[in-house]
């Protein structure tokens, strides 16, 4: 498959890239300054995409300062609302099938159970709201479209909770990590292996139970002080930084933006529509984080 992903940099989109060489596929990134969708630039959107002649496009790029958007709301609507349903316009122009990344902040976050595709989002924030908005926004655009919502996002590129942890580990002996927030980690290399399948059943199938939204998380939960705690356990073990954990409450850790104390994703739908089921978190872990220190050990032999 030819698959062109919105974004240069991110994690989901370096895992594709890594993933789709492994299986053969041709993995085509987008982005700025060829792609700028903070630009209301139709053409150029389309006309980008078509270039990359892709058989699915994976809407990947997005607004994702969640702090700096509660001041920043305009650049963050232009992006992941208008942006993500110009990309969706063009690939219905186009024919092809689109799969959009969103997000567990769609949701408030105050429900006792997994949210379900089901549930009724209730965003507490402006990121959280523009990314809803941009679900809409696509999926008014190309009924050919897989939404999929995840969480927690960690992994060997880009900025994530893993990286930050190591790098703070570096320098003290003490972390103090929210412990009253619970979620689902996922390894973007997962999200990019079950983007691949989805693709690959969107290109091969016009059922329409393949299309709408889904919940993709890996399996599993934790809290951000326990997923902390998994990254030293596992540190030590190769001899990368280390710190206690000092278990605080959300309250102790004020931000600009509000996140949701229950990210739970429940992806049931997913397993049954398209065959895809999400490893254990903790399963995946390790390679981010061995990756990430061996990083670390040859910039510090630089």
């Amino acid at each position: 498959m030819r698959i062109c992903v919105t974004g240069l940099q991110g994690q989901v989109v370096q895992s594709l890239l890594a993933r789709g060489a492994g299986l053969r596929h041709t993995v085509i990134p987008v982005g700025r300054p060829l792609l700028d969708l903070s630009k209301d630039d139709p053409v150029g959107v389309h006309r980008t995409l078509a270039q990359a002649r892709p058989d699915v496009v994976v809407s990947a790029a997005a607004y994702t300062a969640v702090d700096q958007a509660e001041s920043d709301r305009e650049a963050a609507f232009a992006v992941n609302v208008r942006g993500a349903g110009l990309v969706a316009r063009a690939t219905a122009a186009m024919g092809v099938p689109l799969i959009h990344m969103s997000t567990d902040y769609v949701f408030s976050g105050t429900a006792s159970t997994p949210y379900r595709e089901s549930d009724v989002p209730d965003p507490q924030s402006i990121y959280g709201a523009t990314k809803l908005a941009g679900e809409y926004a696509v999926l008014a655009e190309n009924s050919n479209t897989a939404v999929l919502r995840t969480a927690w996002v960690i992994s060997p590129f880009g900025r994530n909770f893993v990286r930050t942890m190591l790098a703070l580990a570096a320098t003290r002996d003490e972390l103090s990590v929210v412990s009253d927030q619970v979620g689902n980690p996922t390894c973007a290399m997962d999200i990019a292996d079950a983007v691949l399948a989805i693709a690959g059943n969107l290109v091969a199938s016009n059922d329409a139970g393949l299309r709408g939204i889904f919940h993709l998380a890996g399996a599993g939960e934790t809290s951000w002080a326990g997923l902390a705690e998994a990254v030293f356990r596992r540190s030590s073990e190769i001899g990368g930084p280390v710190a206690s954990v000092r278990h605080i409450r959300s309250d102790q850790y004020p931000t600009a933006a509000r996140r949701p104390a229950n990210s739970r994703l429940n992806c049931t739908n997913l397993a049954a529509s398209h065959r895809v089921r999400m490893p254990n978190w903790y399963q995946s872990l390790p390679k981010t984080v061995d990756a990430l220190v061996q990083e670390r050990l040859k910039l510090s032999r630089c």
